[in-house]
This record gives C-alpha cells, structure tokens and sequence, in this order.
C-alpha cells in the first residue's frame, strides 16, 4: 500500500478515535446532565447493560480497530524515519508490527465480543 494511503488511513483512525471517545466521554461523564449519577453509569448491572448492546459492541470494536491502526501506524512512522535503518529492517519492522496488530485485535475483539454474547 502507498505511504499517502496509510497516511490517509492513520489521520482517519485518529477522527474516529475522536468521535468513539466523545461518545465514551458523554456516556460516562456527561450522565449527570441527564440525572443520571456517576456511581450509576460505573455500577456492574449499567456496565453489563452497555455491553450487552449492539451499539456499544460496534463503538468498542471501532475503538479497538482506530486505536490500534493509529498507534501502531505511528510507531511503524517513528521507528522507521531513524536513518540507520535500511529498507530490509523497515519492512521486517512493517511485518512485525502488522503481526502484533493483528494479536492484539484478536484479543481485543475476543474480550469484547465475549462481553457481549455472555
């Protein structure tokens, strides 16, 4: 894939990210807005309600999805600017870092989905 493509993906990640988290940020902080108490929105019964919404099975995965590309992406970015870096390393860098990307949003999406279905 281009580095203008991945680049393009990784400013995208980091909008979803934005918008994930303003929904995180509203459910979480903003409920007293709605009387809704803080204790409330952090009690095990409100938590297993969230999770077991179809919604919030889709802002989780979009999170997990957006945070891992945009982190991984800027990682992949700084390490290989280093100019002692030749092309081979950068690319094993590149598989490597795909890798821990996809464990990590196996284990992720497991955690979630587990979450859901239970």
């Amino acid at each position: 894939m281009r580095e203008s493509t991945l680049w393009m993906l990784h400013l995208a990640a980091g909008a979803v990210m934005l918008v994930v988290l303003g929904i995180h940020y509203g459910v979480m902080h903003l409920g007293e807005l709605f009387d809704i108490s803080r204790a409330t929105v952090l009690s095990f019964p409100s938590v297993q309600i969230r999770s077991h919404n179809p919604f919030f099975l889709v802002v989780y995965l979009c999170l997990l999805v957006a945070a891992l590309y945009h982190g991984l992406y800027g990682l992949r970015s700084l390490i290989c600017e280093l100019s002692i870096i030749g092309k081979r390393a950068r690319k094993a860098i590149s598989i490597l870092i795909v890798l821990t990307g996809c464990g990590f949003f196996c284990y992720g999406a497991y955690a979630i989905i587990a979450g859901f279905v239970k």
